[in-house]
């Protein structure tokens, strides 16, 4: 491989990935009174493998020499810090004593078990949640402090401040609690929370230029991966959280086209969408629905319904009206009532979807989310109704959030015409 952009492309995109695996290595080896100390060592492990793979070919394993490069400068942080007061000879042997316990938090299981101690450490109940999801975007996801920012609306000077109040947390004694503790299980939903908001903002979050982050999504669902590999966290509600994600996620690449524009269920070409993904979604569907129906599992049961419809034409409406009525009893939510509403009229027709429209309870709560004039504006169109139809998607297009909504919204209101 030639040329800096190209490795740099590399790089970065590894990184990525191995970043909150090193972090979390690094926090145990240096303590988490050292974590901005491992957050630097990250920092030049990365910037080394810059320097170093510019003048020749990416190694064959990547990963492994970055891992390895990293633990090469925990060892040397450690000594420095043991031989301030001691003499040179014992260098050696301050190798020797050291390098086996470093070793050991490199290892593919200590890795993964201490990047869940860093997720639940993260998701201290005395933090706020979007303080939460910063520190697992930062710690845990290889995210700087710029795409915390860009991720979530604010500016780098309020997402250092929420870091820092987060770390400072992360140093307080047992912040780092250990697997079988009883913390972990109190904190799960927390977690779970989290890692919802998160694949949230990815897949139809408020950015103000992308309307999906297939990147956040990622993380999401890694990190909920994780879970469901360790027998503390390997529990019906991770299996729901996993499924919903995934089934939602393996329709990612049929949500825009390619002028940039959210292409509607309706429209999408089902061929696009990761088949793959979605038989791991089913997969953890079942696993889930061992327990007793949840908001989280209702949901993963709705995105089923959408994921392996053979058409739009030949999805089971009556089914997912249902499954929303057991969801709205669990969770009244003026958002659940709306995509209710929408499946009711897809089940009895566009007059009916606007009445459940018109009467939503709690829709002043919809007064700044564009899908609601959307969604009356679909059904005023589909009902013949082309003025109502067209001051609605005037009104949504008012509120978009990103350019690829406006398009839709544009692309709607030139239907009414």
């Amino acid at each position: 491989m030639s040329g800096a952009a190209p490795v740099r492309g590399v790089v970065e995109h590894l990184f990525r990935h191995e970043a909150g695996r090193l972090s979390a290595a690094l926090v145990r080896v240096l303590g988490p009174a050292n974590i901005d100390l491992a957050e630097d060592v990250v920092q030049e492990t990365l910037c080394h493998a810059l320097e170093t793979w510019k003048l020749g070919r990416v190694p064959d394993n990547p990963a492994a020499w970055l891992r390895a490069v990293a633990r090469n400068r925990a060892l040397d942080v450690l000594r420095r810090q043991k031989t301030r007061t001691r003499v040179a000879p014992e260098l050696a042997r301050l190798g020797e004593e050291l390098a086996p316990a470093v070793d050991a938090a490199f290892t593919e299981d200590a890795m993964r078990d201490e990047q869940l101690r860093m997720m639940f450490a993260c998701c201290d109940a005395r933090l706020q949640q979007p303080v939460q999801v910063a520190l697992i975007l930062k710690l845990l996801c290889g995210f700087g402090v710029g795409e915390v920012a860009q991720a979530f609306l604010a500016s780098p000077a309020a997402i250092e401040k929420r870091l820092a109040r987060g770390k400072a947390a992360l140093r307080r004694p047992g912040a780092l609690a250990d697997l079988a503790d009883p913390v972990v299980a109190r904190r799960l939903d927390a977690v779970l929370d989290a890692l919802y908001l998160l694949f949230n903002e990815g897949y139809h979050g408020a950015h103000p230029e992308l309307a999906v982050r297939a990147d956040l999504c990622a993380e999401a669902i890694r990190l909920g991966r994780l879970l469901a590999q360790n027998p503390a966290t390997a529990l019906p509600p991770t299996f729901a959280l996993l499924a919903l994600m995934c089934l939602h996620a393996a329709r990612l690449p049929g949500r825009l086209d390619a002028d940039g524009a959210l292409v509607p269920l309706e429209e999408q070409d089902r061929s696009t969408w990761d088949r793959a993904l979605a038989a791991e979604g089913a997969q953890w569907l079942s696993r889930a629905a061992s327990a007793p129906p949840t908001p989280l599992l209702l949901e993963a049961a709705i995105a089923a319904e959408h994921c392996f419809a053979p058409a739009f034409a030949r999805t089971d409406w009556a089914g997912i009206v249902a499954l929303y009525d057991a969801l709205y009893a669990h969770k009244p939510s003026p958002v659940v009532a709306l995509n209710r509403a929408i499946a009711l009229a897809q089940l009895e027709g566009p007059e009916r979807g606007l009445l459940e429209l018109q009467s939503l309870a709690g829709r002043e709560r919809l007064a700044r989310y564009p899908f609601y004039p959307a969604a009356l504006g679909d059904l005023h169109l589909r009902a013949g109704h082309h003025r109502e139809a067209a001051e609605q998607f005037q009104r949504a297009l008012r509120l978009a959030r990103s350019p690829a909504e406006r398009l839709h919204f544009q692309r709607k209101l030139e239907q009414t015409t």
